[in-house]
């Protein structure tokens, strides 16, 4: 069965083809939509790394709009079940690769991307920026660190290691998103799970680009 949530995300995604958002529709569009999509928990989890984007793109000095943005939006369809996933996608001629196929959730990232490019006119930068905050990608754009470390690092989380990563992320941004890959891949060989060749892809360039500095 299709999730409520998806239902009225599908009549006003096929309505804004018609009828695009203006610009001032947009934020309290999008945050509506969110929160019809999502469950209580991963909508908070949406409004918390949220914040964290707009701290991070003080830190580094990036538009904290665009940055909140891709935050509230980057879950924006983590909950659809498994068989709406692979139908969007093939539907709307996203690609599906044999890990995604196998692992269906992984493509909330890229069905995310597709969906706020389409309905809210995010930019292909914001577009990427979703689309790579599961598991990376090479050459990640500061847009995208930003969006992949604050997934990870949102107040509601507590992991115990999150002063580390902040400290981490005073030496170098590329060595906070390097950790975080690296607690990805060591989780996946624990479980014995698939691993999406992306997040080597990113580990592998980032490294390299922190051995030539």
């Amino acid at each position: 069965n299709v999730p409520e949530g998806f239902e009225i995300l599908r009549y006003y995604f096929k309505a804004s083809k018609i009828n695009k958002l203006t610009d001032d529709d947009v934020d309290e569009e999008l945050y509506e939509d969110v929160k019809n999509m999502l469950s209580e928990k991963r909508f908070n989890h949406s409004k918390c790394v949220m914040d964290r984007c707009i701290e991070l793109a003080e830190k580094f000095n990036i538009n904290k709009d665009i940055a909140a943005k891709v935050g509230i939006a980057h879950d924006i369809a983590k909950e659809m079940d498994s068989e709406e996933k692979i139908r969007y996608a093939e539907e709307n001629d996203i690609q599906i690769d044999d890990v995604e196929r196998n692992n269906p959730t992984l493509l909330h990232a890229k069905i995310g991307a597709h969906i706020t490019m389409e309905k809210f006119g995010f930019t292909q930068e914001m577009g990427q920026a979703i689309r790579a905050h599961t598991t990376g990608i090479s050459n990640m754009s500061l847009l995208d660190k930003i969006l992949f470390i604050a997934d990870r690092t949102s107040r509601e989380r507590g992991f115990a290691d999150i002063e580390y990563l902040n400290s981490l992320l005073e030496e170098s941004i590329d060595k906070a998103v390097i950790y975080i890959l690296d607690k990805k891949i060591k989780l996946q060989i624990e479980k014995k799970a698939i691993m999406h060749p992306e997040s080597i892809i990113a580990r592998n360039y980032l490294i390299k680009m922190e051995e030539n500095k």
